[in-house]
């Protein structure tokens, strides 16, 4: 399963609302992440908006395409859009930053006899 780091810009102005909405995600949208794919999935947010999110997913693409479909998502974009410090949908905004150390993995590589 791959792992994938994502950063997204909540409004400064809005970080107590988007908090105050994630402490309490609708459970049918919960569900609609889990069966799309999504694992693991987990958001930080720093005090100036950034955004960051760790998800695990077999393909994230995939993952993404199926809770787009949902008709939950699409709620649940709408209402989080005006949250956001981008246009559109937030879900479509996200950057992708790419992984360079994974500590497990480089451990079992270290341990690996030398051939």
């Amino acid at each position: 399963m791959a792992e994938y780091c994502l950063v997204g810009h909540v409004d400064p102005a809005r970080l107590d609302e988007y908090r105050e909405v994630h402490a309490r995600v609708w459970p049918e949208l919960l569900v609609a992440l889990r069966d799309a794919g999504w694992r693991r999935y987990s958001l930080f947010l720093r005090d100036d908006g950034t955004l960051i999110g760790y998800v695990e997913a077999d393909d994230l693409d995939e993952a993404q395409a199926r809770v787009a479909g949902t008709e939950v998502n699409r709620r649940w974009q709408a209402a989080m859009a005006e949250l956001f410090a981008t246009d559109g949908a937030p879900d479509e905004a996200w950057e992708r930053v790419p992984q360079v150390f994974q500590l497990e993995r480089q451990l079992a590589q270290a341990e690996q006899p030398a051939t």
